[in-house]
């Protein structure tokens, strides 16, 4: 197909990375070099001190370059691998001044993962829409106030950045990277051949772990959550709950709102939803996971699923 330059994919891997962050986004570029014909990308495994890089699983992984002797202006795409237990206090100033001078003069710069929290804590990310795992979405929101986090996306383009949601997330960026530089009949031919989706359906809250209600608040509060826990087909409304607790339904939902943090029929959408997912996981059908768990109809579950999930229940069950 004749390319014009070989592209260099640079990624970032910090001890006690994720293996399948580093492996499974190269492995997508090495394929599109087969599928291409030609090497289209030259991958290099980046490191920040000597040595194996023992990744989260034990995995040991030799790396190509420290990152001091990465000269920054080589790198066409350079990529931050996750790293569960990354300790933000140990990323040394000179590792941050060549993260910030690669992304400046590099073509597009991102992370995979909870590398998005290396990129904000760099600087590199402010203003700008990222993704990252789910479970450290908040985290990422609550540290670096000025990024703009999108829990449930796959993968997030805005200007030159592009990031990916949680592990195997990596791989749906990566495929999206190469369609970018060799369009989407050889993106959808290297997916192909490594068994994955070209684009999956859904976001990764479809994936999240289901909600632990537990009961919090004053007692009586705690005995009502308990109660309609048990109790989902049932008349849950904030009506229904104020009377049970005999309050008025201004007073109740104002007491249920300072002492548990959402508003009763927030709680119960949440309750009921994660009681569904729990149904449809075990081949329940939606008709039957909406009588069980007190929505209306089928109809009325598939709007309030799609709401908190992302994708319809027939979807999800698949």
């Amino acid at each position: 197909m004749g390319s014009a330059k070989v592209k260099t994919v640079a990624i970032l891997a910090l001890p006690g990375i994720q293996l399948l962050d580093v492996c499974g986004a190269m492995d997508v570029f090495a394929e599109a070099n087969s599928q291409a014909g030609e090497k289209v990308y030259d991958l290099k495994v980046i490191s920040t001190q000597k040595g194996p890089i023992v990744s989260s699983s034990g995995v040991r992984l030799v790396y190509d370059r420290l990152f001091d002797e990465m000269p920054v202006g080589i790198i066409d795409t350079l990529l931050v691998a996750g790293c569960p237990h990354v300790d933000f206090e140990s990323l040394s100033e000179p590792l941050i001044a060549w993260l910030r001078s690669s992304a400046s003069k590099s073509r597009r710069f991102g992370s995979i993962c909870s590398g998005a929290l290396v990129l904000a804590k760099a600087k590199l990310i402010d203003g700008k829409r990222v993704t990252t795992h789910w479970a450290v979405a908040d985290k990422l929101q609550a540290t670096f106030p000025k990024v703009i986090v999108e829990p449930d996306a796959i993968h997030v383009r805005d200007g030159k950045v592009r990031t990916s949601g949680g592990v195997t997330a990596g791989m749906d960026l990566a495929i999206a990277l190469v369609e970018e530089d060799l369009g989407k009949d050889i993106a959808k031919s290297v997916a192909n051949q490594l068994v994955m989706f070209f684009k999956r359906s859904g976001g990764q809250l479809q994936f999240s772990q289901r909600g632990d209600m537990k009961a919090v608040g004053r007692s009586a509060l705690q005995e009502l959550q308990r109660y309609a826990t048990a109790n989902l087909s049932q008349d849950l409304s904030v009506s229904s709950l104020a009377s049970r607790m005999e309050l008025s339904e201004r007073h109740f939902s104002r007491l249920f709102r300072t002492e548990v943090g959402i508003t009763p029929a927030e709680w119960i959408e949440i309750v009921r939803i994660d009681a569904a997912r729990c149904l449809l996981e075990n081949g329940s059908t939606p008709k039957q996971v909406a009588a069980s768990c007190g929505f209306a109809d089928a109809d009325t579950l598939r709007r309030a699923f799609f709401r908190r999930v992302n994708v319809t229940p027939t979807v999800y069950r698949k």
